[in-house]
């Protein structure tokens, strides 16, 4: 399949379409935030707190006065931040573990493979739990955290297909003919690796998202008063009953976002998976 195709089938797929507005959305208000945003994120005002979404505020005040629109504005190039730098954290050691631990097999294979059992033996927030607790509550630490937890998601997918790879004729044929193993895995086992490489590191754009304003609400991610959207939540659970707007905004910001990661990635899926163009 040429790009030119793959892009056709993929405006024509309307999850991935769909997904893809989402995102595309999302991105121009985190890029153009500071043209966006109506009030100063940052700054409280506390004769104004916690008043209703109205014309001033479209999406209210919090509980310093704030307004949320602006945090949630503000909060978006956080979200999308913490997505790609946790995806490249998990994904650039998972692959060459997974390159390693496919190709050459052996000792080297369950070395790697038992030791990224040991972090998949433990659920997932708990291990970022731990990871940022150790490490110091700050951004940078959640975005490290969440990063570690999924290198063995990213070296299982590639070790799986590296597996298959190395059984087909042309790789065969180049080992035969002198290659060498640096060549042979950069230039005809990883590239033929990307596209399960792609589709998962798409979903787990939106699974670093949720894992990231799951720790913020804990209190073990951004902190105040950086407006990230899981510490925004946090914060306004205290405040559901008498105002309720001040959690709906940033969890419908999380779930609007996480939603178009999952339908991109759902339409990668269905355009690079070549049993699933067949049916």
């Amino acid at each position: 399949m040429s790009r030119w195709e793959a892009l056709h089938d993929l405006m024509s797929n309307w999850s991935a379409a769909a997904g893809m507005a989402i995102i595309a959305a999302i991105l121009v208000v985190a890029l153009a935030g500071p043209l966006l945003t109506p009030h100063d994120p940052l700054m409280p005002a506390p004769l104004q707190r916690l008043q209703g979404p109205s014309s001033a505020h479209p999406f209210g005040t919090d509980s310093l006065g704030r307004d949320i629109l602006s945090r949630v504005i503000g909060g978006a190039r956080i979200s999308i931040l913490i997505g790609v730098i946790s995806v490249t954290i998990s994904l650039l050691p998972g692959t060459l573990l997974g390159l390693l631990a496919g190709y050459f097999g052996r000792w080297i294979d369950s070395l790697i493979m038992r030791c990224m059992d040991m972090l998949l033996a433990f659920p997932a927030i708990l291990l970022a739990i731990f990871i940022t607790a150790v490490l110091e509550p700050n951004l940078t630490n959640t975005m490290i955290a969440v990063g570690i937890v999924y290198i063995p998601h990213y070296a299982r997918i590639v070790r799986a297909s590296v597996l298959s790879l190395k059984q087909q004729l042309f790789v065969q044929a180049v080992g035969h003919l002198g290659g060498g193993h640096v060549r042979i895995l950069l230039r005809h086992v990883l590239p033929n690796c990307i596209p399960p490489i792609i589709v998962y590191a798409t979903l787990g754009m939106g699974t670093a998202v949720l894992q990231a304003a799951a720790l913020g609400f804990l209190g073990l991610g951004a902190q105040p008063p950086s407006p990230e959207w899981g510490a925004m939540l946090s914060e306004g659970r205290q405040y559901i009953q008498i105002a309720p707007h001040v959690a709906a905004f940033p969890g419908a910001a999380i779930l609007l976002l996480v939603l178009g990661f999952n339908l991109f990635g759902d339409g990668l899926r269905d355009v690079l998976d070549p049993s699933l163009r067949s049916q």
